[in-house]
């Protein structure tokens, strides 16, 4: 019997790779071998289910988030790094259309993705900066709040902006020019961590 994770799980892979708008609930009944009805079963509509579907991927992203920050034996630094690395194994599985499609015709499913990025940068990746700047790890003049608007907020759209980034190159040159560069320039001198050491080799 198909369950309603069943269907969260095939849905938003789909819907990342084709596109929320171009994979139709016709070829999710179909993939699934089941009927049109069973979905309406759980969902309301198909925004309810892009959404929804939208927001049990981020909500497992988000239980790896909490792994990294729980995690005692990383600095605040290396835990932003970390976030950022494994919110690329994600988002490498975007194609542009799916993140395009709901802005355009799924505003509920939109709404779900910008709280989403805007709770991480202003709430987990500030306050892992702020805790940074209170071991001194930050250079003194730094404002951490434009850092986050600069730096942190809908780097989405970066990846996104014209051609994917991901089919371009690799997860960790990503990282490296949209995280670890533009970290590397806000620290005070002398401090390092395994990324920036791997940069200099």
């Amino acid at each position: 019997m198909t369950t309603k994770s069943d269907l969260l799980e095939c849905s938003i892979l789909n819907f990342t790779q084709f596109g929320s708008k171009g994979f139709t609930l016709d070829e999710l009944a179909s993939s699934l071998g089941i009927s049109k009805k069973t979905i309406y079963k759980y969902f309301d509509n198909k925004e309810d289910l892009v959404s929804q579907s939208l927001k049990h991927l981020l909500d497992k992203y988000l239980a790896d988030i909490d792994g990294i920050i729980n995690n005692a034996t990383e600095d605040p630094i290396e835990k932003i790094i970390l976030i950022y690395k494994k919110g690329f194994e994600y988002l490498k599985h975007f194609k542009p259309s799916f993140l395009f499609g709901i802005k355009k015709y799924y505003p509920k499913a939109d709404k779900v993705f910008t709280d989403f990025s805007e709770q991480q940068v202003h709430g987990t990746i500030l306050s892992l900066l702020k805790e940074a700047k209170q071991k001194g790890l930050l250079q003194e003049n730094i404002q951490i709040n434009l850092i986050c608007d600069l730096y942190f907020l809908r780097i989405d759209n970066i990846a996104f902006k014209n051609d994917n980034l991901f089919d371009l190159y690799s997860n960790t040159v990503i990282l490296n020019h949209l995280i670890v560069i533009n970290l590397k320039g806000i620290v005070v001198d002398g401090y390092r961590n395994r990324f920036f050491d791997a940069l200099a080799a």
